[in-house]
């Protein structure tokens, strides 16, 4: 079994920083054969694509939305990935979730992943 833990969250003034981390975990998981990712869920809104990152860590995609402001990595050694936020705007607000799969396209849809995280919550106040 897989195991996706989201830690990094918190309550942001807006045109502040944070930064989300991902731990992955399993008997047999090993980052490196997955493509990782970042969606997030505002309150009445559908899960939203915001950052994916390729198996290798090469190759990384970012929502409109975001692009200049976030920044996804990942530490395949440590099974981690990260998301940096800068620039938060109220927008932003919504809880964070991090995905894997097996994926081998760009991962920005909800369905290239299998494993998800239980999220964490960012709130950015104005």
């Amino acid at each position: 079994q897989v195991q996706l833990v989201e830690s990094g969250g918190g309550l942001v003034q807006a045109g502040g920083s944070l930064r989300l981390s991902c731990a992955a975990s399993g008997r047999t998981f090993s980052s490196s054969r997955y493509t990782m990712g970042w969606f997030r869920q505002a309150p009445g809104k559908e899960r939203e694509f915001v950052a994916a990152i390729s198996r290798s860590g090469v190759s990384t995609y970012y929502a409109d939305s975001v692009k200049g402001r976030f920044t996804i990595s990942r530490d395949n050694a440590k099974n981690m990935m990260y998301l940096q936020m800068n620039s938060l705007k109220p927008e932003d607000t919504a809880v964070y979730y991090c995905a894997a799969g097996p994926t081998r396209s760009s991962g920005t849809r909800i369905d290239e992943y299998e494993y998800w995280g239980q999220g964490t919550q960012v709130t950015v106040s104005s």
